[in-house]
């Protein structure tokens, strides 16, 4: 009798035995590992003391499912305070993470066969939050010569009678670009000369250096109607592991959205609500202290960079991440992955899992202080000049 294979064709991929590209972490006692975007620093005291509070209250219990009120109206004055909108309650909702909420939004705007247009590098979970809900993911390459930047004709170049939404993701996961206003006014032209849905991935909007700036698609002329603000409040306020987020969209893609967590998760965590309602109330002070540390990081992870033969790095704009190109050293991706482990004892990410255009780079995540990255640096360093 032939066993049934239990699991769905949707899963297959992840269900299957897979060869680690790199020998294991544990082989390396002192290994330092650039691969993991969670910051290592505190959530901010005064984010959890009154939270906690909140919780010792009764706050532990549902929520209404679309969220607290009292967090959904300080969504509200956030946009208000920051981007000058008036959004309505009925725009917002508060999910279990961005993550939950990119997938949500995917299953309530995309049928079997949509086309979803998605700037390649990205963040490598996009193309299966969109197969998930039947569509199928179009990459838009963009390159490292560029900038990264968003090509309008290029993108028009892909948009085909099945295209019904652009992702963006600015600051960018991983190439740290940040699309300026021109950029977004340009793409926003194509988005409206073709009836497209913009759902925007707003995760790292308070992480933007060097005189970049960050500007919101649904504040674009235009755009207000058609776009949805996928938010986090993992990375602007250190809340990783609190899972909370929030969607900003038009009221009947809220209302799609609401109807799915129904059944999905029905209430993000009440503590975490709360905990986010203190957040936003103090995020003007909060998330440019975190943010400053964290450029700190990149300026310097980015010098020692640009020392290193056959390797090079645009100037940080933002995100937590570098994505050096290392094609001058001869090594594709995986192999310089390889490398770095092997020689140096330092865990990195090969630019290839991010798409086609990430190959020959390399993703570096700046979650470690600034002495970690010097002795990672140093080790890299000394590896290259003993030909090894």
């Amino acid at each position: 009798m032939t066993k049934r294979n239990w699991i769905a064709a949707r899963c297959a991929a992840g269900a299957q035995e897979t060869e680690h590209p790199t020998r294991p972490a544990a082989d390396y006692e002192d290994l330092i590992d650039l691969t993991v975007g969670d910051p290592d620093l505190p959530t901010p005291s005064e984010i959890l003391e009154p939270a906690f509070a909140d919780a010792r209250a009764g706050h532990t219990k549902y929520t209404n499912p679309i969220g607290d009120l009292e967090l959904r109206q300080e969504i509200r004055n956030y946009y208000k305070r920051f981007y000058g909108l008036d959004i309505g309650l009925d725009e917002t909702m508060v999910t279990s993470a961005g993550c939950l909420g990119m997938t949500e939004t995917m299953m309530a705007v995309v049928d079997p066969g949509d086309e979803v247009i998605v700037p390649d590098p990205y963040f490598m979970i996009y193309p299966d939050q969109i197969r998930l809900a039947g569509g199928v993911p179009v990459s838009l390459p963009t390159y490292g010569e560029e900038g990264f930047a968003l090509n309008p004709q290029r993108l028009e170049g892909l948009i085909t009678p099945k295209t019904k939404a652009l992702l963006l993701n600015t600051p960018n996961n991983p190439t740290g670009a940040v699309y300026s206003r021109e950029n977004l006014e340009q793409i926003a032209e194509v988005c409206i000369r073709h009836d497209l849905l913009a759902i925007c991935d707003d995760i790292y909007t308070g992480f933007v250096f060097g005189g970049a700036q960050f500007t919101p698609m649904i504040t674009v002329s235009g755009m207000r109607e058609r776009t949805v603000c996928v938010n986090s409040f993992s990375k602007n306020f250190v809340m990783t592991g609190m899972r909370v987020g929030n969607l900003v969209a038009p009221p009947e893609i809220i209302r799609a959205a609401a109807g799915l967590n129904d059944f999905m998760m029905y209430s993000a965590p009440a503590v975490s609500q709360r905990a986010a309602i203190y957040a936003l109330r103090q995020a003007e002070r909060i998330t440019p202290e975190i943010a400053a540390e964290f450029g700190r990081r990149l300026e310097y992870a980015a010098g020692r960079l640009n020392r290193l033969p056959g390797v090079s790095v645009h100037r940080p704009q933002g995100s937590i991440y570098l994505f050096p190109d290392i094609r001058g050293t001869g090594m594709d991706s995986a192999q310089a992955v390889q490398w770095l482990l092997e020689r140096a004892h330092v865990k990195a990410l090969p630019g290839h899992i991010f798409g086609q255009c990430g190959q020959g780079f390399l993703r570096l995540a700046c979650t470690q202080g600034v002495p970690v990255l010097e002795q990672a640096f140093d080790r890299i360093e000394a590896a290259m000049a003993s030909g090894k």
